[in-house]
């Protein structure tokens, strides 16, 4: 068996029902573990990350919260929430995209946890910085079998920053490009690379900048015209809902190819599951490396501003692509050889639907920018694992690795890139939350006594 076969067969082992459910099970037991407080709260928690509070960074070494949680969308929102939704919708039907929010749902919690977490174990890197994630709490109330734990972590973070956040970005910003506007797949990824170089030797400070800036207003961008295709296609908006509705519940076929090719109804919940998963990443502890960089000096405030992301990630941008393809009448539209439109083409039938020849152009700008956003995301995260596992040394040798891989994931083929990246997102799943379950204990201490203060009691 060759390398990819390999990598293919531990991604299908690794990413397995068993997985999913460990996901779906540890979010759910954290929840009732804080007597479903992020649940009780979310309302409270988006007023607090989006408020004027959570903008000051306080000068304690630290970005603001409102900072921190947009370098985590940077990592999140990506191409995943355009070409990964219409790949669910056709593979799962589109009953798969309730299950994304059944995922997001049952992954406040999750996010909540590892947030806050970080933020209570964190510590301050030579520079006087807030640091802090998953690695760093295992090792820190976890003691010896969490320090080994908290290495392999940060090994597997590194590989998946090569691998999901720069070579695959860069890729999809070459395909973008180049289908649309003939840019050579060279000069997307020289591009990308010296973009991402520039942003990232100003080390914390230069990457939330830039993130703060850029996910509010890509994310503002790409759901006003994805409301404005589901608002032209408004006639079909009944039938398209009560199509996603019935398809989620029925265990019944539901149409999702080519030409109504059927999809079971286990199909439908593990694709949707795993979108959702891969969207929000909430178990998979990457956000809680930026919720740890935050000047907020409570974690429990942190972890609730952090949780906002699922909210925003998959409730809003994912639930939008979805809309729009199911709205607009695309979902199983076939190409001239038969096959089922898939991924990046399928979004732009149905954005076209509404904005005619031009809609091309927009969702190719929307990978550019969604896809660009996640190297920055992920190149601070992989920073952190990197300097987790070297004490903080030869970070700009991290940087330029991290922007040649960028350049060169532009020009090559990614099925095996793709599968790495995978395999190390659920090595990094495991021991994450092994670690939540370990410490749910504190979690809800932690978050009983917060609600106490907050209410007054």
């Amino acid at each position: 068996m060759d390398l990819n076969g390999i990598l293919q067969s531990a991604e299908r082992g690794l990413w397995g029902p068993g997985t999913l459910a460990l996901l779906l099970g540890t979010g759910l037991f954290l929840t009732v573990r804080t007597d479903f407080l992020p649940w009780k709260n979310l309302g409270w928690a988006m007023g607090a990350a989006l408020g004027r509070e959570a903008r000051q960074s306080g000068g304690t070494g630290g970005v603001s919260p409102f900072s921190a949680l947009m370098t985590s969308l940077a990592a999140t929102i990506g191409t995943g929430n355009i070409v990964g939704v219409a790949t669910a919708l056709v593979a799962g039907g589109p009953g798969a995209l309730v299950w994304m929010e059944v995922s997001a749902i049952a992954g406040l919690a999750l996010k909540y946890a590892e947030c806050m977490l970080a933020v209570k174990y964190r510590s301050r890197n030579w520079q006087g910085q807030w640091q802090g994630g998953p690695m760093y709490v295992m090792r820190a109330a976890l003691g010896a079998p969490g320090a080994v734990l908290g290495g392999l972590y940060a090994l597997f973070a590194v590989g998946a920053s090569f691998g999901i956040g720069g070579m695959t970005q860069s890729n999809s910003i070459a395909g973008a490009l180049g289908s649309v506007w003939g840019v050579p797949a060279w000069a997307a990824g020289l591009g990308t690379a010296l973009l991402a170089l520039a942003v990232v030797s100003g080390g914390v400070r230069g990457i939330t900048r830039v993130c703060t800036a850029l996910v509010p207003a890509m994310a503002l961008f790409y759901l006003t015209a994805g409301l404005a295709v589901v608002l032209g296609n408004w006639e079909n908006l009944p039938a398209g809902l009560w199509e996603i509705l019935r398809c989620a519940i029925s265990p019944r076929a539901a149409a999702g190819g080519a030409a109504g090719a059927a999809v079971s109804w286990a199909d439908t919940v593990r694709r949707g599951i795993s979108r959702g998963v891969f969207s929000n990443e909430a178990g998979l502890g990457s956000a809680a490396i930026s919720a740890a960089s935050a000047s907020c000096g409570d974690p429990v405030k942190q972890g609730y501003i952090s949780m906002t992301g699922n909210v925003i990630d998959t409730m809003l941008v994912c639930t939008v692509t979805g809309l729009a393809i199911c709205c607009s009448g695309v979902l199983g539209a076939a190409d001239a050889a038969g096959r089922a439109v898939d991924g990046a083409p399928l979004v732009i039938l149905a954005f076209q639907t509404v904005m005619g020849p031009a809609g091309g152009g927009f969702v190719a700008v929307a990978i550019v920018l969604f896809a660009f956003s996640s190297v920055l995301g992920w190149e601070y995260q992989g920073e952190t694992a990197f300097s987790y596992l070297f004490g903080g040394r030869g970070l700009p040798t991290y940087r330029g690795l991290f922007c040649l891989t960028a350049a060169w994931g532009a020009l090559e083929r990614l099925e095996a890139v793709f599968r790495l990246s995978d395999v190390c997102n659920a090595l990094m799943c495991l021991p994450n939350l092994l670690c939540l379950l370990a410490l749910s204990g504190v979690v809800s201490r932690e978050t009983a006594a917060f609600e106490a203060r907050r209410r007054g009691k």
